[in-house]
Formats: C-alpha cells, structure tokens, sequence
C-alpha cells in the first residue's frame, strides 16, 4: 500500500532554508546523495509547490547537472522518471515531461491518489505540505537534519497542528547529517 511522504532537508533548528532563502549549506555530499537516490528510487508521484517545483524542475531543464557526477545523473534519472503535480494559482504552465498542473491542494484527489497507486508519493516543500498534514494525510515524515543552525528563514514542519510520531529508523553519515523516519502514530489534530 502507497504512503504519503514528506522528505524534506532541514537544518538542526528546523529550517529549509535561511534568511535569505538559501540552501546551499544543506546540499549533500555523495554519500548522502546515494542514499536519497535510493530512497526515492520506487516514489511514483511527487507533489510540489510552485517554489518547490521552479527548485527541483533543474533536474530535467539543466542537462549540465546529470554531467556532474554518477550520482547525479542517477538522481535527475530517477526524478525525470517519476509523476509530478505542481500546485499553483500563478503558474502558467509546467515546464518538465510528466508533470500536471492543478491550481488547487484537494485533500480528497489526494487521498484518492495515494490510496490507488502501487507506489509512495512524496509531497515537497512545507508551503504544499502544511495542507496535507493540516488534512491529516500524511503517513510518514523523512527528515535529513544537516548539522548546521541558521538565524531564521522558512520552517519545515506547520505550527499549527498535533503530529504524533513513532521513530521508524535512523542513519548518520560521515558528513554529519543524520536521516530521520518517522510514521504517524496517530491522526493530524489542530
């Protein structure tokens, strides 16, 4: 049975990006990288936000980043490979091959998505997310935690619901980064 995922990177604090707006402090190294390739290798459908989507969508449009390393082209194999929906009121079209666009989160198409695919879907980006844990859909959180605490910027989790978690598994890396999975152990409250 597919779940429903958020995976996310986050700095210690619980940030996805600074002040700025900035990512750069979490991007991976190579053992890193391999372990997320083969963590997302089976995810069927990713679900984005427009900023998350412009983000990720280099993976497909910005054919010099498969050049950089094995790893890499394993990675923008892997994404171009999967379904995407972008969620937007302003985009005007999507710029990637299986890719929709819908101007709307629904909570029902999204259960109905999840509930009748073979394989796990992965919701992106805590704008996007915050609708389904407000809607009580996600089933699992996977969080890469990098060793590094940043002033302010965007959080990844919503202030504004009750997620009870029970930790699944864990893994630390050379680099420092530790990955976290956790499963809900009870349904979303507000």
């Amino acid at each position: 049975m597919a779940r429903l995922i958020y995976f996310v990177t986050a700095s210690l604090n619980g940030y996805i990006t600074d002040e700025r707006g900035q990512f750069g402090w979490a991007e991976p190294d190579e053992e890193v990288h391999q372990f997320v390739n083969d963590l997302i290798r089976d995810v069927g459908t990713h679900l984005y936000g427009r900023r998350m989507y412009e983000t990720m969508m280099v993976w497909e449009t910005e054919p010099s980043l498969a050049e950089e390393s094995p790893v890499m082209r394993d990675f923008a194999e892997i994404w171009q490979q999967a379904d995407k929906i972008v969620y937007s009121t302003t985009l005007a079209a999507v710029q990637t091959k299986r890719t929709r666009l819908e101007r709307n989160f629904d909570p029902e198409a999204v259960q109905h998505l999840v509930s009748s695919s073979a394989r796990d879907v992965v919701v992106g980006g805590p704008g996007l997310a915050s609708h389904a844990f407000r809607a009580g859909l996600v089933d699992e959180c996977h969080i890469i935690l990098v060793p590094i605490v940043v002033r302010a910027g965007t959080r990844f989790l919503p202030d504004d619901v009750l997620l009870e978690l029970d930790l699944v598994t864990e893994r630390r890396f050379n680099s420092g980064m530790v990955y976290l999975q956790y499963r809900r152990k009870t349904r979303l409250r507000q």
